[in-house]
This record gives C-alpha cells, structure tokens and sequence, in this order.
C-alpha cells in the first residue's frame, strides 16, 4: 500500500513537460521499433525536453546524457536515410565477438567511470549508474547504425535501470523502464522477423 501511494504521489508530482516528454519517448520507441524514421525527430524533441528539465534540476550528468541523445536524434535520422534520396536503410547483425569486444571495452569504461564518481563525486550507486549510462550510449549509436541486437543490449540496460530506480525511489520512471522492457523484447523480435525474412530464412521461436 505504501508503494502504490508513494507512485501515485510521484505521477502526480510530474510537470506537464514531463508527462509530455513520456508520451513522445514511448512513440520514440513504437517508431522505432516500425522501422519508421520519423522516431527520429520525435527523439529530437523528447531529448530537448529532458535536457532542459534535468539542467533545470541540477543533474548535470543526465542533462549531457540527454543531449548526446539529442544529437544522435540527428546522426539516426541520416543514417536511416543513408544521407542518399531518403532510401531506407537495412538491419544488420554484428557477429558475437564484435558485440564481446563492446561489451568488455564498455564494462571497463563503465568501471573506470564509476569508481571515479563514487570517490570524486560522491555520486550513489556509481557503478550501476555508470554501467546504465555507458552501455545507454553505445546502444543509442547501435540503433542509429541498425544493428539488430541493439534490443537485446536495451533489454539488459533498461532492466538495470528498473532496479536502480527502485532503489532511489524513482517509481513513476520504474513504471515508464517495465513497459521499455517489454517493448525492447518485442523490437528484438519485430527486427528479427524482417532480418531473417530478407536472409530467406523462418524465426527461430523464442
């Protein structure tokens, strides 16, 4: 009961700007999933949004995070377009020793970057936040570059992300991260289908 009262609270604490920038960072996400290129300015203007909120809100770290997303909203929309006659672009899949190399290169990053903000920062949970935040911004440049497994990257980011949400009492955007979760399966899958289905090949059931 305490919980269901303390998220009420928070959704009711949201600005309109917040509320806003949520509606268009799930159709961000359902854009995206469609392959439909116009996630991209819709990601340009929920990233505006949530820059200027956290740098309103003193958070410097997540206000950067978000205008890296901002500009990325525009390296995306060219890439889609392969910056020739708006011809869309293909899926692709990496092979699992180039997703290893992120992932190891990314880890250590993500620890280097942790320790330091727990001993010079003083921030709380370093390293898992760390480890959100890294792994965030090589994934925004692995969906601009539409590499399949982008998904399953988000997958394991926003279920971090749940977690250390509910450790900080952030329930309204722990709500917000379940649905990401459930979305970034079903964009895996969609992606899969249509990658499998140009290779000539059925989905494997999942």
């Amino acid at each position: 009961m305490d919980w269901f009262t303390e998220t009420f609270a928070g959704f009711t604490a949201m600005s309109s700007w917040e509320y806003i920038a949520v509606v268009l960072a799930v159709a961000y996400l359902l854009l995206a999933i469609r392959e439909n290129i116009w996630c991209w300015p819709v990601a340009f203007i929920n990233t505006f949004i949530y820059t200027v909120l956290y740098w309103n809100g003193a958070l410097v770290m997540e206000s950067l995070l978000h205008f890296y997303y901002m500009v990325m909203a525009v390296v995306g929309w060219w890439m889609w377009r392969q910056g020739d006659k708006n011809k869309p672009s293909d899926i692709v899949s990496w092979s699992l020793s180039k997703h290893l190399s992120i992932i190891v290169i990314t880890s250590v990053v993500s620890v280097v970057l942790g320790y330091f903000t727990k001993h010079y920062m003083a921030a709380d949970l370093a390293y898992l936040d760390s480890f959100t935040t890294c792994f965030a911004v090589v994934t925004t440049y692995l969906v601009a570059k539409k590499i399949l497994e982008n998904w399953l990257y988000w997958v394991v980011i926003d279920a971090a992300s749940i977690y250390l949400y509910y450790l900080k009492g952030f329930y309204p955007t722990l709500v917000l991260f379940i649905f990401y979760t459930l979305m970034a399966c079903w964009g895996y899958k969609r992606w899969y289908e249509e990658y499998e289905a140009k290779q000539g090949k059925t989905l494997a059931a999942l």
